[in-house]
């Protein structure tokens, strides 16, 4: 056994090597009886951290002022 097939990581050391690279997630479910689809899910997810260096998409951009008429 080499030192690479022993080495153990952590659960939140994972998921923090994860989180700062970002994930996508990507999958198809279809549920089907007798050859009929029933039910098809579409699975897209992106998941990343957000930090300072990294901000939000979802932050609220403040609008210019306007201009004087």
């Amino acid at each position: 056994m080499t030192v690479v097939e022993r080495r153990e990581i952590a659960l939140v050391d994972l998921l923090d090597r994860l989180l700062a690279g970002g994930v996508v997630v990507t999958g198809d479910i279809t549920l089907r009886i007798a050859d009929v689809d029933l039910v098809r899910i579409d699975l897209n997810a992106l998941i990343s951290s957000v930090n300072e260096s990294v901000p939000s998409p979802f932050a609220l951009v403040p609008l210019p002022p306007e201009e004087a008429l």
